[in-house]
């Protein structure tokens, strides 16, 4: 059974959808299992005729409201650009901050203590991160067999090892509890439909490449333009939740089941059903949070410092 939540397209959209991966426009339907695998190349001419086998069966978005029992991602690392050998003058014409990667600026990103890149789990802040390849699926029996037949592409190729496999699911709840997955973003011309309390679609070029941007002119694009038009930077970060820090946090400042459930909704701006409080102040309505054009349905006209509803409530996506 789809979301409710799942956006479906309303108007002939603008974009290239032939050349842009789903999973950039598109919010994934729910519930849905997964798979993230971490890849490193050993051979580029080998990995280059994976990447030829792979194309194939990454999902586009052009057809993406259209039911499908599983879908597939692809993102290449800087380090992976490397690897496969693109020319220098094409890696020289990405961002700085791509081609330096999270660990060498773990000072900016505030990644230090026990968050500092020594502490990450391998393969991660190495520069034998090359490829990631996600797997989506709607069933886990679906999931199986798209993981088993990327599996066994990647097989039949020498020249890339596998370094990190891991699996993930998702129901349409965090692992706090809390209803996930809506506030995505409308993109000018992705066709998708406009929900109560979206606001204006986003300009193309604040989430694509060769598209303008808010400012009317679109970000600098690698060289040549094949290579980055329709795509996008992508960030891989596993982190740890403290669920369990969490909850105790909320049995030692409230007394019963009820005021802490309300204490948790005003940390979040949301009971866990995905209410907002403008919309239930008092007590969660699950019915507002199965519900795509009431869920967002506010806004901080009348609360613009965020204390009624704290402000980036509307993001929980």
């Amino acid at each position: 059974m789809p979301s409710p939540l799942f956006r479906r397209l309303r108007r002939p959209p603008t974009l290239d959808l032939d050349d842009i991966q789903a999973t950039l426009l598109r919010a994934r339907r729910e519930p849905y299992f997964g798979t993230h695998a971490i890849l490193e190349i050993t051979e580029a001419a080998a990995v280059r005729e994976l990447l030829r086998r792979l194309a194939p069966r990454v999902t586009s978005a052009a057809r993406w409201d259209e039911p499908q029992p599983s879908w597939l991602a692809l993102a290449l690392s800087y380090q992976g650009l490397v690897a496969l050998g693109v020319p220098q003058e094409s890696l020289a014409s990405f961002p700085a901050n791509f081609r330096a990667g999270m660990a060498a600026r773990a000072e900016r990103l505030r990644d230090t203590g026990v968050n500092a890149p020594d502490r990450w789990e391998f393969p991660f802040g190495t520069p034998r991160v090359h490829i990631a390849v996600t797997v989506y699926a709607a069933s886990e029996d679906d999931w199986r067999a798209e993981a088993a037949a990327y599996e066994k592409e990647l097989g039949e190729v020498p020249g890339v090892r596998l370094l990190s496999h891991q699996d993930f699911a998702a129901d349409g709840f965090n692992v706090f509890g809390y209803r996930d997955g809506f506030s995505q973003p409308v993109i000018e011309g992705s066709g998708a439909e406009s929900l109560p309390g979206d606001g204006r679609p986003i300009r193309a070029g604040e989430f694509l490449l060769g598209y303008p941007s808010e400012t009317g002119v679109p970000l600098p694009v690698p060289a040549p333009d094949v290579l980055g038009r329709n795509g996008t930077y992508v960030v891989f970060r596993k982190y740890h939740s403290h669920v369990a820090a969490f909850n105790k946090w909320l049995y030692d400042n409230a007394g019963t089941e009820a005021e802490r459930e309300l204490l948790a909704a005003k940390l979040v701006g949301r009971w866990r059903g995905g209410a907002p409080l403008a919309l239930a102040p008092e007590r969660d309505d699950p019915a507002i949070g199965e519900d795509p054009n009431r869920i967002n349905d506010f806004d901080y006209s009348a609360d613009p410092r965020g204390l009624r509803t704290p402000l980036g409530s509307t993001s929980a996506g």
